[in-house]
């Protein structure tokens, strides 16, 4: 079993709207720092390409659904797949996003740490992002 953590934002905008806003991958760019220098592009067989901070990603999206789960799975160029559990929930007229981190085999405390500090600055981002209507 790995250790995980869940991240998470609240966003003072209907939890529908916000799942609306970032269940578009190409829109990830726009808040996921691991994805800023890059586009994201729909491959044939519905899979996501963009480069991150290791390389060349393949990403598997959840089918857009009306339970606001995001779920992803990335394809790391060295051959991991690394699941990546990512929920909208609603809170009364707000959102609260929730990505869960799982500890890869192999990695270090301090990496883990540093990407949970690399998720919440993102999730911030995309707050900040939804909340001035830019997005």
């Amino acid at each position: 079993m790995l250790e995980s953590r869940n991240v998470s934002v609240s966003i003072r905008r209907p939890w529908k709207e916000v799942y609306e806003a970032i269940w578009h991958p190409e829109s990830f760019p726009k808040w996921a720092s691991g994805l800023s220098k890059s586009s994201v592009t729909r491959q044939p067989d519905g899979t996501w390409r963009a480069v991150g901070p290791t390389g060349s990603v393949t990403i598997r999206f959840t089918d857009h659904n009306a339970y606001g789960v995001m779920d992803h799975h990335v394809l790391l160029e060295v051959g991991t797949e690394v699941h990546v559990p990512m929920r909208v929930i609603a809170n009364m007229d707000g959102a609260d996003v929730v990505l869960t981190l799982f500890r890869q085999p192999g990695m270090s405390e301090a990496q883990f740490l540093h990407d949970i500090g690399w998720v919440e600055r993102d999730l911030a981002a995309l707050r900040s992002l939804l909340e001035s209507g830019e997005a």
